[in-house]
């Protein structure tokens, strides 16, 4: 998948490449995505900075790549 999002995006580039995307994030509890952290974070370190594991953060990215296919 050409467009795939990956952890290692930024939460404001997979938002600007993705609009839809922000239903997901705010679903997992980002509800950052306005802030200024949003365009240097990446989605690993904001779900990190918000208390989600790595099984959570899998299948935040998950259900965001299933939303853009």
């Amino acid at each position: 998948m050409e467009n795939k999002i990956t952890k290692n995006m930024t939460l404001g580039e997979t938002v600007e490449k993705h609009p839809a995307s922000a239903e997901v994030l705010m679903k997992y509890g980002l509800h950052c995505i306005g802030c200024h952290v949003a365009t240097w974070e990446t989605l690993e370190q904001g779900a990190m900075a918000h208390g989600m594991d790595s099984k959570q953060l899998e299948n935040m990215i998950k259900d965001l790549n299933n939303l853009i296919k």
